[in-house]
């Protein structure tokens, strides 16, 4: 065993001491050290009762003749954080689990992993550790938030995070009291979870399932729902069965099974974000992911399943319908089903029998939303190395769009134009400078695109950034503009009033300039100077590359 150098050996005494100290037994001594990498803290409702799940799969472990170890990783609230210097924190953070996550498992030599799981930039940063350290390894989230409900002129209606930055456009806008504000923000969030739409979290916690890194169930089954518990004890058992039989995540996650995650993806119209963590993941693995492909597989995937913020229903109607399997299965042409997972079957034996319980929330193919699904990269004299944009949460009058520019160089100044009104119907917002470098760390847009939706130009205004946007978001929103600003893209060309033109069914953006005068604006455009200079995210500035490429540190 992997764990035998600090176990075995009569040199090894000292380093045997200590795990007594820790609780571990003469008999324990001759069993498989089992790291179970838990994110919980009590800042992030996500994360909040990963206590609980750890204590269940550290008694599958035991159950199953393993030594458990609890150790922990940060984890990081996007919704906390979201609109101020906070948010500068949430995608650096990927990096620094997924290198702590390396650091705690290399320096006690475990044997196999279960990751803990729940939220937007740790998952994403669990999988590089896992791809990265290929130790013998299985995911269990915490699982997603209920949505809360409200009741407004004797209907009752569900309700979840979005739908309270949304109200605060509506606030804004003279469309609601602080009164009706104040009793959303309490009813919003009942409980613990990852918050209760496809957004950020969710998504990454059903592609886990759709590459077969997680048990089935793990993407949509209630954080609340005894299943959640009773699944976190399965993946301690399973993880000894995985290492019995030397099942590591590279014998998982593969070009194939990433392109089965997209593929759902598609099918779900998830976050664009994953456009930034699964390319990361593939970079961990040594696979190449180009952009384009993933062009290719929207075009043939259809859009299924509309879930919150792009339509009304929530990750508990997805559960309840027939969950990932099912999905996979309407869609199952599309995927490699001969992939092993870490049930230690296939995909195609993974949901052989899944069934379809409501085709309200999954569709047949015939009645699909969209015959291709619901994410899209565009390309441009903006974005010559591309963009990303929830097609999916778009309205159909915005697909084909041409507006005039309102530039703004960070989301401190855009956001108080929004609420002024000073936003009208037919601009395009530009927010650049918030990019990977640029921000720095590539900040969420959640809240002017919630302001927008807020205060009903939804339908009449585009976003474009070279930051990123939440799993929330709705409307014309382009994100991960390439190359960003910082890094001298055409987006440090745009000023006031260039006409924009943009065009989601041919996956196009650009703007009414030739080559020429871009290059001669940007000939004038200043050198970027970090706007942080000590710390973390300094460090962050200096290695961090591209959106296009996932974002990941270069050498």
């Amino acid at each position: 065993m992997r764990s035998d150098v600090i176990k075995k050996g009569i040199e090894r005494a000292g380093q045997r001491a200590l795990l007594h100290a820790v609780g571990v037994s003469s008999s324990d001594m001759q069993k498989p050290f089992i790291g179970i990498v838990n994110s919980y803290n009590e800042i992030v409702p996500g994360h909040m009762h990963l206590d609980i799940i750890a204590k269940a799969v550290k008694e599958g472990v035991r159950a199953a003749g393993g030594v458990p170890f609890e150790v922990g990783t940060i984890a990081i609230c996007d919704g906390i954080t979201m609109n101020h210097a906070g948010m500068k924190y949430s995608l650096p953070s990927r990096e620094l689990i997924a290198d702590s996550a390396e650091v705690v498992v290399e320096a006690h030599a475990f044997d196999a992993l279960v990751f803990i799981p729940n939220c937007d930039k740790i998952i994403p940063g669990m999988l590089m550790a896992a791809v990265r350290l290929n130790l013998p390894a299985i995911f269990i989230s915490g699982g997603p938030m209920l949505t809360g409900h409200i009741t407004v002129d004797g209907k009752t209606r569900d309700i979840d995070l979005i739908s309270v930055f949304e109200a605060v456009g509506k606030v804004a806008g003279k469309k609601m009291t602080e009164a009706e504000l104040s009793e959303m923000e309490e009813l919003a969030c009942p409980g613990c979870g990852s918050c209760a739409g496809m957004f950020t979290a969710n998504t990454m916690n059903c592609l886990m399932e759709a590459m077969g890194i997680a048990l089935p169930g793990n993407g949509t089954i209630p954080a609340a729902d005894a299943r959640r518990v009773h699944l976190a004890r399965k993946a301690g058992e399973q993880i000894m069965t995985l290492l019995a039989k030397n099942i590591r995540p590279r014998d998982i996650i593969n070009q194939q099974s990433l392109e089965n995650a997209f593929v759902v993806d598609m099918a779900l119209g998830g976050s664009t974000n994953t456009v930034l963590h699964l390319p990361a993941i593939a970079s961990e693995a040594g696979i190449k992911f180009p952009l384009k492909r993933i062009n290719e597989i929207s075009k043939k995937t259809p859009y299924l399943s509309k879930l919150s913020p792009a339509g009304e229903n929530h990750i508990q109607d997805l559960d309840r319908a027939g969950g990932i399997p099912a999905v996979m299965k309407e869609v199952k042409d599309l995927l490699n089903l001969d992939l092993m997972t870490v049930t230690g079957k296939t995909i195609g034996k993974n949901i052989a029998n899944a069934k379809v319980m409501d085709r309200e929330v999954i569709r047949t193919r015939a009645k699909a939303h969209s015959q291709t699904g619901g994410l899209a990269i565009l390309y441009g004299n903006i974005a010559p190395d591309g963009a990303a944009v929830k097609a999916g949460a778009v309205p159909a009058a915005m697909l084909k769009f041409t507006g005039k520019a309102r530039v703004f160089n960070s989301e401190e100044e855009v956001t108080p134009a929004i609420m002024q009104g000073k936003i009208k119907a037919g601009d395009v917002v530009v927010i650049r400078y918030e990019g990977p470098k640029g921000g720095p760390g590539m900040r969420e847009m959640l809240t002017p695109t919630s302001l927008l939706g807020g205060m009903g130009l939804i339908d009449s205004v585009a976003l474009i950034t070279d930051g990123r946007f939440s799993g929330g978001s709705r409307g014309a929103c382009i994100g991960h503009i390439s190359p960003e600003a910082a890094s001298r893209g055409p987006i440090a060309a745009l000023k006031d009033g260039d006409v924009i033109d943009i065009d989601i069914p041919n996956c196009k953006i650009n703007v009414e300039l030739t080559d020429k005068e871009i290059a001669a604006r940007m000939a004038k455009v200043a050198k970027f100077e970090p706007r942080i200079k000590t710390g973390y995210l300094s460090r962050y500035i200096e290695k961090v590359g591209s959106a296009s490429n996932g974002a990941i540190f270069e050498n």
